[in-house]
């Protein structure tokens, strides 16, 4: 009975085509019956119509759904999921409409049970927070997401056209390929396990792998290994530091993009491939979810240096315009401490807002893998 019941669910509200809300947009098909599931938004009633802005995070616009009172569904609210069916028509303001035909209530909202969020009113990323499970909701949001989805396929499709072969490297790992001991350390939690596992004289730390593991800080050594046989190499995964900060500078979750090409004699030729990929992927995702990256315009958001070659300085360059400009940036310079985060953004502004190279740094200041520099040892 309840396979059976779950057979004719399936059936109900899935055997025509479903549109999503982008595609409905993209091809503004007018007097096209289609069909659209989504949750409601927004509901404004009339004397003869009810008026329902749906989403379902195919974009960041929402659909207007036209519904005759005669017509309403039991348990339509604000939140709730819905199928809806009808003619896609333009509104008397030119708005894209659908007369809905046919509108089912997949699942209730129960506003009055404690629902957090009202229809068209902003709330605080604090208040957001303590309802984790609804965040996808909010439009910045989801927004955020399905920019994220957009750049990780963009990052991909780049690598892919310029011939590199996607490697996934070991999340778990003995490797600590920073040398900094900013690793999570990873044992199974069933004690007794552990136990059986751990061969003589072999402590419980290593008795499950034979060896200390961890969660990985970057899969460079693996990729370089690859890299002596596939020629260009990238990973985009999961990163793990075990750093002492609350900062969104320092996480302990990450996902970290890193790439690996053999026969590279230069610095220029490393600078030229990461200036196209971050432009190229920039572009994509700027003509694809324009209307998405709109609703962070308070943090003051332009893509002008797209156009503009990226600028290389030298370290002693970088020095050199930090000891002109004193009292323009926050901090003093030390040489011991190399250059800071505030360094940095002053340096980049001094550049016209430019994304900036620094290259030729000092060895000591670098990890122990760089490469030197031919022209100075001590670089």
């Amino acid at each position: 009975m309840y396979k059976n019941h779950l057979i004719s669910l399936s059936r109900r509200f899935y055997s025509t085509p479903n549109n999503s809300i982008l595609s409905v947009y993209t091809n503004q098909n007018l007097e096209e019956k289609i069909k659209i599931q989504g949750w409601v938004r927004a509901l404004r009633k009339l004397k003869e119509n009810i008026f329902i802005d749906v989403s379902d995070g195919s974009c960041s616009k929402k659909l207007q759904v036209l519904i005759p009172n005669v017509h309403k569904p039991q348990g339509l609210s604000t939140g709730c999921s819905i199928t809806a069916s009808g003619y896609l028509n333009l509104s008397p303001k030119g708005q894209l409409e659908l007369n809905a035909e046919n509108v089912e209530v997949c699942g209730e909202c129960k506003v009055e049970d404690g629902y957090p969020f009202a229809p068209r009113k902003s709330y605080t990323s604090d208040y957001i927070r303590q309802y984790l499970h609804f965040r996808p909701r909010t439009n910045k949001f989801s927004s955020l997401l399905r920019i994220r989805d957009y750049t990780i396929l963009a990052i991909h499709n780049y690598f892919h056209e310029e011939g590199y072969i996607n490697i996934h490297t070991p999340i778990l790992t003995s490797n600590d390929c920073e040398g900094a001991g900013e690793v999570f350390t990873v044992l199974p939690e069933n004690q007794r396990t552990l136990k059986n596992m751990a061969k003589p004289g072999v402590s419980l730390e290593e008795g499950y792998f034979n060896s200390k593991v961890f969660l990985t800080v970057s899969g460079q050594l693996h990729l370089e290994a690859a890299a002596h046989s596939l020629s260009k190499v990238y990973t985009f995964g999961p990163t793990f530091r075990a750093e002492n900060s609350k900062s969104r500078l320092h996480l302990s979750e990450f996902y970290m993009l890193e790439a690996e090409c053999a026969f590279l004699n230069r610095i220029e030729q490393v600078t030229n491939i990461v200036e196209t990929l971050i432009k190229t992927v920039t572009s994509k995702i700027v003509d694809r979810h324009n209307e998405d990256i709109e609703k962070y315009k308070e943090q003051e958001i332009e893509f002008s240096w797209i156009n503009k070659k990226f600028v290389t300085l030298t370290y002693d360059e970088a020095i050199s315009i930090l000891d002109k400009n004193k009292g323009k940036y926050n901090g003093d310079f030390s040489e011991a401490k190399g250059l800071t985060k505030q360094h940095e953004h002053f340096l980049v502004k001094y550049c016209d807002n430019v994304p900036t190279f620094i290259i030729e740094w000092p060895k000591h200041l670098k990890p122990f893998y760089m490469k030197n520099c031919t022209s100075d040892s001590s670089k």
